[in-house]
């Protein structure tokens, strides 16, 4: 089984980008010690080095939806700033959600389109009123229906009837992946700080470095030759 987990800083301040690196070695950790694995299918990075705004993982395995669920909802990283000294803040929030990646396409086959000739009304003629050139397609696996009646000849009809289903159902795969993209990039506004489901702290053993300033400049006259 597999799942995706897709980890946002959202708008939090830098230190939530900090929080989500070091959340994010904790779940690969966990994971490995329940024989998990994890792949990092896309990081954006963060202003400071080794940070992250936002992560999407994949969780292969027999438990990976249940593990996923033991990571779903807001994290909290809780620990010092390491960019500025004297806040007395430790909790940083991290908002974690289960996502897709896309959506599955429809196959189109003939065969799964029942065909049917039938009559229609309306302007065109005697001949149009009285002969069934008319084509009513249905596609069974997604139960769209058209009819089209453009045509005096059954078989243009059907090739028309055949198209249509096509194009709409081709669009209606645009509109699910376009709805999945959206449904991802709502998780980064979804982060809520306070009441975390999951709370992280560093082990003794974990060194929380600094991040790197240039030293000083020193300023004063040349030394005499």
């Amino acid at each position: 089984m597999s799942t995706h987990l897709l980890m946002s800083a959202g708008r939090g301040p830098q230190e939530c980008a900090w929080a989500l690196a070091w959340l994010l070695r904790r779940l690969e950790a966990d994971a490995a010690r329940q024989g998990l694995t994890t792949h990092r299918v896309e990081t954006v990075p963060g202003d400071r080095p080794g940070t992250f705004r936002s992560a999407l993982i994949r969780i292969d395995g027999g438990d990976a939806q249940a593990f996923t669920a033991s990571w779903t909802g807001t994290l909290c990283w809780q620990a010092p700033s390491p960019y500025r000294a004297g806040t007395g803040r430790k909790n940083w929030y991290v908002v974690a959600r289960p996502c897709r990646l896309d959506s599955p396409v429809t196959t189109f086959a003939e065969a799964d389109v029942d065909i049917v000739a039938c009559r229609t009304g309306g302007p065109g003629g005697q001949h149009r009123n009285k002969a069934s050139t008319a084509v009513r397609a249905t596609h069974r696996p997604s139960g769209l229906v058209v009819v089209v009646d453009t045509e005096r000849q059954f078989s243009l009809n059907r090739r028309l009837a055949l198209q249509l289903l096509r194009q709409r159902i081709a669009r209606g795969d645009e509109a699910a992946g376009r709805a999945v993209v959206a449904a991802r990039w709502r998780i980064h506004d979804e982060l809520v700080r306070g009441d975390p489901t999951r709370v992280e702290r560093p082990e003794p053993s974990e060194r929380e470095a600094a991040p790197t300033r240039p030293l000083p400049t020193r300023r004063g006259r040349a030394a005499a030759s």
